[in-house]
């Protein structure tokens, strides 16, 4: 008996995309109450979050980080074992966030202790509404930050500030969440729009 169906084949895609991140969006993993996905999608395949309740107990927000061009990445890793049988995902983004401040220093203590749910924006974009695609990582386990540095750098030049290192493990890899209207998650809470707090690094 097979154990999966395939769904579809992949040709060469004729656009060339943008690599890197714009911008990482945290969550409190025990504010989301629910993430829900795209029920037309066939269950094999990776599902599309079209919905993300965080309104009870809250409204909660999402904490917007925008990132330095070309320094930060998301990978998610595939862990199979033969032997035993299994497979599973292990999703980390590397940030980095230039100067050194007294706020940050302070944010970093909570995000250390913090399980999230990150949402990154990244610079690859939808055809269709030029959207940057936003991409989901520790929606059920949750991400955790696990190593770093705060490097004041070592003359004029050199960089001064964050290096953060984040890691989670899921059973699914990572989700896309559906097209916004105009802008990141303006459609998406049932609640309303997700309220968004930026933050200036």
């Amino acid at each position: 008996m097979a154990c999966g169906v395939l769904t579809r084949g992949r040709s060469l895609d004729c656009n060339r995309i943008s690599g890197g991140i714009k911008a990482v969006y945290y969550a409190v993993l025990d504010e989301i109450t629910s993430i829900t996905y795209d029920t037309t999608v066939a269950p094999n395949q990776v599902r599309e979050i079209d919905d993300i309740d965080m309104t009870t107990g809250g409204p909660y927000s999402l904490y917007k980080y925008t990132l330095p061009i070309g320094v930060s990445n998301a990978t998610d890793t595939i862990v199979g074992s033969r032997e035993n049988g299994t497979i599973y995902y292990t999703p980390t983004i590397n940030i980095l966030y230039n100067k050194l401040s007294r706020a940050d220093q302070a944010e970093i203590k909570l995000l250390g202790a913090t399980k999230t749910v990150i949402f990154a924006e990244l610079n690859q974009t939808f055809g269709a509404s030029g959207h940057n695609v936003i991409i989901a990582m520790g929606m059920v386990n949750g991400m955790e930050l696990n190593a770093g540095t705060m490097d004041t750098g070592s003359d004029w030049g050199s960089k001064n500030g964050y290096t953060l290192n984040w890691d989670g493990m899921e059973a699914e890899p990572f989700a896309m969440v559906k097209d916004y209207t105009a802008t990141p998650f303006d459609n998406l809470d049932s609640g309303g729009a997700i309220p968004i707090i930026s933050t200036n690094l």
